[in-house]
């Protein structure tokens, strides 16, 4: 069915790409965004800065030479035009000697006030609409009105005073003086938008001068920042490396800076991790031989041993009954000494890679049953499991693995144990049989004579091996597989070698699978085993095609008997 929408598989397999493209994404913004950030925080600071300053600079420049320029010239109409005027002028002249200031080459509207010989007020203007009276500022006309003392700093009674002020978004300059021994007063409003374009054309400027700065800042920050991090991104390379176990990995230096110095310092460490570890790995191939080979030694004595004293114990009824307890006694210590030795060279083979699967179809419940049956445990042991739970897996590691577990659920636990067989699907889900499976019956009866398909693909196997006894401490769960591993250092000596639960762990990590120990809460151990229903992938295609395949060598029943204890 296509409606459209992505399945599970495509979504899990463009999640690997997105983690990927997020991890890229917060490497490059962990050490480099940050000195990208930086510099173009300097830069914009500098910018703005340099830029706020010339800003203000150029326009208290500008206003102050129009400004000057406007007042100088208002100044100088003023004296010239009004100051010629009769003290009490008529209108007439008023209006004539306002049009020829405002002819100037300043541009400006002016408003003379005055008196006519009739005691009335005249006023005018040279733009009705733009400078009359009511315009003037009231705070100005005050200043200007207002007669100063006449003293030796202060030589005339009144002064041309000026400010500022917006008229319909345009700005404009005000000025105003009064003529001295009692002639008109003057006002002029000038209008200052040429200015403001030219402020603002400066500002646009300015800022797209600092944009660039900006932009020119973060390239530069880009390329330091490659710089000083090309260094580190190779120092984080070969760590990576040498922490894969390339030990020769080693840094090219050059130069004589901190980088340099650092790249030294981890040449250095490399190699001396390189050297020690060279020398563990001599020490430990050399520990390797030595069990090995005491341990193929100790197969010839050990044999004759055997014999001798299996010859011993079939005779043991008719010897003398002093004699007796000691030749029991030796050959229960020869049986403990062979499975240590067998048990060594499993671990051996485990150490140096040798250990292979020999695949087969193996029903599981019929493994375990014969496990069991072959040690006689079948009073001490509870089985469920449902015939017809078919995987491939190898039958002898599988049995080494279910007498160990079992072995050691019935010597430290309490009976009875109980042994379920379950399977688990992708999903997680627990079933009780494999899917099309017949519960009970034989495996050559489960299809009406058709023969077996195999274990389905995927799918996980879960037996669990329960006991009803004290439980391990919580102090001794995280060692229960460790080798030699023994919970009461006040009784070191037992019937076991503290081997058989390690061997079974790595009998499960052959096969791809686990092991796990567990207390339940209403007492006892639990130890469940996880494996694949299909080992074919971890096994070579010699060992995949199932018991005909060769074994590995050395790969002997000697597993079968190897130690079933944890030491609890």
């Amino acid at each position: 069915m296509t409606d459209g929408f992505p399945g599970a598989a495509g979504r899990a397999r463009r999640l690997p790409r997105f983690r990927r493209r997020a991890a890229g994404l917060l490497r490059w913004t962990s050490l480099r965004m940050r000195l990208v950030f930086v510099f173009a925080l300097v830069a914009l600071t500098a910018a703005v800065s340099a830029s706020g300053i010339a800003y203000w600079l150029n326009r208290n420049t500008v206003l102050d030479r129009t400004q000057n320029a406007v007042l100088k010239d208002f100044r100088t109409a003023l004296g010239e035009r009004a100051g010629a005027l009769p003290v009490q002028p008529r209108c007439g002249e008023l209006q004539d000697a306002a049009r020829q200031m405002a002819a100037g080459p300043q541009n400006y509207a002016v408003l003379l006030i005055g008196t006519d010989s009739e005691g009335k007020e005249c006023v005018a203007a040279t733009d009705r609409k733009l400078l009359t009276p009511k315009s003037v500022p009231q705070s100005l006309r005050t200043a200007v009105g207002t007669a100063r003392p006449v003293d030796d700093a202060n030589r005339f009674s009144h002064h041309l005073y000026w400010q500022r002020k917006e008229v319909g978004d345009v700005p404009y300059l005000i000025a105003g003086a009064k003529v001295t021994g009692g002639g008109p007063t003057g006002y002029l409003m000038k209008s200052l938008a040429t200015e403001r374009q030219d402020l603002n054309s400066l500002a646009w400027s300015l800022g797209i001068a600092t944009a660039l700065a900006l932009v020119g800042s973060a390239l530069l920050a880009q390329a330091a920042a490659t710089m000083v991090l090309r260094p580190v991104q190779r120092l984080g390379h070969a760590a990576r490396q040498l922490g894969e176990g390339r030990l020769e990995t080693r840094l090219r230096v050059t130069g004589t800076d901190e980088l340099a110095d650092l790249s030294r310092t981890f040449n250095r460490t490399a190699e001396q991790v390189e050297q020690r570890v060279e020398e563990l790995s001599a020490r430990e191939a050399a520990s390797r031989r030595f069990v090995a080979d005491m341990s193929h030694e100790l197969r010839t004595p050990l044999t004759a041993i055997t014999a001798v004293s299996e010859v011993l114990e079939e005779e043991a009824d008719s010897l003398d009954p002093m004699i007796e307890p000691a030749v029991r006694l030796v050959v229960s210590e020869t049986r403990r000494l062979n499975d240590l030795v067998e048990n060594l060279m499993e671990v051996t083979r485990f150490d140096a890679g040798t250990a292979r699967l020999v695949l087969d179809g193996v029903d599981v419940a019929d493994q375990v049953t014969a496990c069991i049956d072959a040690r006689a445990w079948l009073d001490a042991v509870e089985l469920d499991a449902d015939r017809g739970i078919v995987a491939r897996l190898d039958p002898r590691r599988l049995d080494v693995i279910l007498a160990n577990l079992i072995g050691n659920a019935l010597k430290h636990g309490g009976s009875p144990v109980r042994v379920s067989v379950r399977t688990e699907d992708a999903a997680g889900t627990e079933h009780r049989c494999a899917p099309g499976a017949v519960r009970g019956g034989s495996s050559a009866a489960m299809s009406d004579g058709e023969p077996d398909d195999g274990p389905a693909p995927g799918g996980v196997l879960l037996i669990r091996v329960r006991d009803h006894g004290p439980g391990i401490p919580e102090e001794v769960l995280p060692h229960v597989f460790d080798r030699f591993y023994k919970a009461s250092a006040s009784r070191p000596r037992s019937d076991g070698s503290g081997l058989g639960l390690s061997i079974a762990l790595e009998n499960a990590h052959i096969h791809g699978g686990e092991i796990t120990a567990a207390n339940l809460p209403e007492g006892g151990a639990v130890f469940t085993l996880r494996l694949p229903m299909d080992a074919s992938r971890l096994a070579g295609d010699d060992r995949a095609e199932g018991g005909g395949a060769p074994r590995a060598p050395g790969a002997d029943d000697a597993g079968a008997r190897s130690g079933t204890e944890d030491g609890r």
